[in-house]
C-alpha cells in the first residue's frame, strides 16, 4: 500500500506494548482513508486519528470485486492467550508493508473489563500493534455505551411496564399508550402496529378495540421468573451479578431478582456485529425477545414499543471505525461479542466494506476469538450464514508454550511464573501438544477452505520444537506452517506468512461447507458441533429439553447455532487438555438471541459478568501529567 511505512530501529528485547505505541506517530486519519480509496463522504472524523466509515461507501462500491479474505483463529489457548490479535496485525502489516498489497485488519472492539482486569487490551503486542492503543482500548469511538444506553433502556422499559400494568385498568392504559390529541382523537404509535398484526386485530384505531383486544394489546403480560434481559455495565464488577431490584417505597413492594452482564454480553452487540444494514439491524432489534408472559409467548422489543428508539441510540454504532497499524495499514473496528458466550468476531459491515474497498487481489483479514473451536467455527456457521461472505484462508496460531501444555505440561496461570518445562526445550511435550493443534486443522478443514498454522514464536523456542509443529500441521493437511516474529519484528517477521497466506488464497476454490443444515432440529445441531469437539454425543438437562421445545413452538427452531462454554478445552472441562474425546458434552440450559439470530445452549458455568482479581490491570495505569499521554496499558 501507499501509505505503509516499515518499521526502523526496533528495540530488542522488545519495549512494553504502550511504549511502542506511544514512540510511534499516527498518520491523520483522513490520508489513510484516502490510500485505501474512501472518499470525504464516506467518512466522519472523530479526532485526528479516529473516523467512523459510512455504510454508504459500501454502495458506492458496491460493483467492485471483493478482495480475498481470511480469518485468523487459534489452538485451544492457555489463560495468557497465544497472540491471534497480534498475529492477524503483524500479517496485515506484513502485506501492505512489505508485500505492497492493498489491506485491511477488521478487529472486534475491546471490552474495558478485560482491559481494567486480568487481560489487558485487545489492540495486539509489541510490534504489531493499532494505535493510537489507548484509543483503540478505552472509549474508541463510543460504541459499547451506545450499546450499553440501549440495553439499560430495555430493562428500564420492562420494570416500568410490569409497574404500570399492575397499578392500572386496561382503559386507563390504553389512554396512555395512545393519548388523545388537542381534537380528542387517538392513534396508535407506528411500532404499535407490528403488535396489533401479530395479535390478529385489523383495527387501527384505538377506540375502536373491543374490551378483549384492548386487554391482549395493553397487557404484555410478563411472567417476572421468565424474563431474560439484564442490565449491562463495561466494568468487570462480581457483585452485580445478582441484586434486587424495586426496593425503593414508589415501587410498591415490586421487588424482582435480576443482575448485571458485562456490556458486551447484551445482545444488542451480537446485533450489531450481525447486521447487514439499518433497516436489518432495525429489524433486529425490534424481534429481541425479552421474556415470556404468564401463558407462554414471546414477548420482543416491538411489543414493547422500543426498537425504533434503540436504533436511534444506535444509529452512529452501525458504522465501523477506521484506524490503523503501527506500520501505516488502515483497520476497521467494530463490534465486540465475547467469543466463549457470544459468537465471538467483528461486524459483517465492517468485513464487507473492506472487500470492496481493497478490491481484487487485496487483503481483508479478520479474527475469531479464541480456539478456533469458538470462535471460528462460529465465523463460519453464524457469520458466513449470515453475510454470505466464504474465507479463501484459515489462520491458525499456535504456540509452542500452549502445545506443551495441551502435551502434559504444568498449569498456565495469569500472575505465576512459567514454569521450567515451558523455558527449555522439550520435543517430545510439544509432540504430544500437537494433538489438540491437529484437531483444529482437521476441523477447520471441514469447511473446504485452506489452513495456514502461525506458530507465534518466542525467545524460548527451540528450531527443533518448531520444527516438529510444521510436521505435525503438513500431516494433518494444512496448506502451510510458519513460524513468525511479528511480536519483536513487526510485519518484517509475518513475511513468510503473508507470502503463504496469499498463496493459499490463490489457490482455494470450491463452496463453503457449513457444519450443519439449519434445518435440522436444535438437538441436532448442537449435536454436530459437540462431534466436532470430540464428544460422544451430548446430554440435555431437563431444563434444556423444556426450553428446546419452547423455542421451537415459538417458530425459532431454525436457528443456527452458539454453544457458550469454556475457552480451554475442546470439551467442558477446562482442565480436559490436547483432544478430548468420547465425553458427553451436558447441556444446562438453553437460551435464544432471536434479533441477532442464534440460539444459544450453555455448557457448565458460564459467568457473562466477570469479576476483578486481587491485583487488576488497572494498578498500571496511569496518565503522564506533562505529557497527556497513557502509560501502563497493556
Amino acid at each position: 500500500m501507499g501509505l505503509a511505512r516499515r518499521l526502523e530501529n526496533l528495540v530488542s528485547p522488545t519495549p512494553a506494548d504502550i511504549d511502542i505505541a506511544n514512540s510511534v506517530q499516527p498518520l491523520p486519519i483522513g490520508i489513510i482513508a484516502q490510500d485505501l480509496g474512501l472518499k470525504p463522504e464516506d467518512i466522519h472524523f472523530y479526532g485526528p486519528y479516529k473516523a467512523k466509515v459510512l455504510l454508504s461507501a459500501r454502495e458506492r462500491l458496491k460493483d467492485v470485486q471483493d478482495g480475498y479474505y481470511i480469518v485468523v483463529g487459534g489452538i485451544t489457548p492457555t489463560p495468557l492467550g497465544e497472540g491471534k490479535s497480534t498475529t492477524t496485525v503483524g500479517l496485515c502489516q506484513a502485506i501492505g508493508a512489505f508485500l505492497g498489497k492493498k489491506v485491511v485488519t477488521a478487529l472486534r472492539q475491546p471490552s474495558q473489563g478485560p482491559t481494567f482486569g486480568i487481560k489487558g487490551g485487545a489492540a495486539g503486542g509489541g510490534y504489531s500493534q493499532v494505535i493510537p492503543m489507548d484509543e483503540f482500548n478505552l472509549h474508541m469511538t463510543g460504541d459499547i455505551h451506545a450499546i450499553t444506553a440501549a440495553n439499560n433502556l430495555t430493562a428500564a422499559a420492562i420494570d416500568a411496564r410490569i409497574f404500570h400494568e399492575a397499578t392500572q385498568s386496561d382503559k386507563a392504559l390504553l389512554n396512555r399508550l395512545c393519548p388523545a390529541d388537542k381534537e380528542g382523537n387517538r392513534k396508535f404509535a407506528p411500532v404499535m402496529l407490528k403488535r396489533l398484526k401479530k395479535l390478529g386485530i385489523t383495527k387501527t384505531n384505538p377506540a375502536e378495540l373491543n374490551p378483549e383486544e384492548t386487554k391482549a394489546f395493553v397487557r404484555l403480560d410478563f411472567d417476572k421468573d421468565q424474563i431474560t434481559w439484564k442490565r449491562v455495565v463495561d466494568v468487570n464488577d462480581r457483585f452485580l451479578r445478582k441484586i434486587t431490584v424495586g426496593q425503593g417505597p414508589e415501587e410498591k413492594g415490586m421487588t424482582r431478582e435480576t443482575g448485571y452482564d458485562i456490556a458486551v454480553a447484551s445482545e444488542i452487540m451480537a446485533v450489531l456485529a450481525l447486521t447487514t444494514s439499518l433497516a436489518d439491524m432495525r429489524e433486529r432489534l425490534g424481534n429481541m425477545v425479552l421474556g415470556t408472559s404468564k401463558a407462554g409467548h414471546a414477548i420482543t422489543a416491538d411489543d414493547l414499543g422500543i426498537g425504533g428508539a434503540l436504533t436511534v441510540l444506535m444509529k452512529e454504532a452501525i458504522n465501523p471505525t477506521l484506524m490503523q497499524t503501527l506500520e501505516g495499514t488502515p483497520v476497521l473496528v467494530h463490534a465486540g461479542p465475547f467469543a466463549n458466550i457470544a459468537h465471538g468476531n467483528s461486524s459483517i459491515v465492517a468485513d464487507q466494506i473492506a472487500l470492496k474497498a481493497v478490491g481484487p487481489g487485496g487483503f481483508v483479514v479478520t479474527e475469531a476469538g479464541f480456539g478456533a473451536d469458538i470462535g471460528l467455527e462460529k465465523f463460519m456457521n453464524i457469520k458466513c450464514r449470515y453475510s454470505g461472505l466464504k474465507p479463501h484462508c484459515a489462520v491458525i496460531v499456535a504456540t509452542i508454550r500452549a502445545l506443551k501444555m495441551h502435551g502434559g505440561g504444568p498449569d498456565v496461570s495469569p500472575g505465576k511464573p512459567l514454569d521450567h518445562a515451558y523455558k527449555a526445550e522439550n520435543v517430545e511435550l510439544v509432540r504430544a501438544g500437537c494433538s489438540n493443534l491437529v484437531k483444529h486443522i482437521q476441523n477447520t478443514k471441514a469447511y473446504n477452505v485452506n489452513v495456514v498454522v502461525a506458530v507465534n514464536v518466542f525467545v524460548t523456542d527451540t528450531e527443533a520444537e518448531i520444527a516438529v509443529v510444521r510436521q505435525a500441521a503438513l500431516e494433518a493437511g494444512a496448506y502451510d506452517a510458519v513460524a513468525c516474529t511479528h511480536h519483536s519484528h513487526g510485519g518484517k517477521g509475518a513475511v513468510e506468512l503473508a507470502i503463504a497466506v496469499k498463496k493459499a488464497c490463490e489457490e482455494q476454490s470450491g463452496d463453503l461447507k457449513f457444519l450443519y443444515p439449519l434445518n435440522l432440529s436444535v438437538r441436532e445441531k448442537i449435536e454436530a458441533i459437540a462431534k466436532s469437539y470430540g464428544a460422544a454425543g451430548i446430554e440435555l438437562s431437563s431444563d434444556a429439553e423444556q426450553q428446546i421445545e419452547t423455542l421451537t413452538k415459538q417458530g425459532f427452531g431454525d436457528l443456527p447455532i452458539c454453544i457458550a462454554k469454556t475457552q480451554y478445552s475442546f470439551s467442558h472441562i477446562p482442565s480436559a487438555k490436547g483432544a478430548p474425546t468420547g465425553f458427553i458434552l451436558p447441556i444446562r440450559e438453553i437460551k435464544a438471541s432471536v434479533g441477532a439470530g442464534f440460539i444459544y445452549p450453555i455448557i457448565g458455568t458460564m459467568s457473562t459478568m466477570p469479576g476483578l482479581p486481587t491485583r487488576p490491570a488497572y494498578y498500571e495505569i496511569d496518565i503522564d501529567i506533562k505529557t497527556g499521554k497513557v502509560v501502563g496499558l497493556s
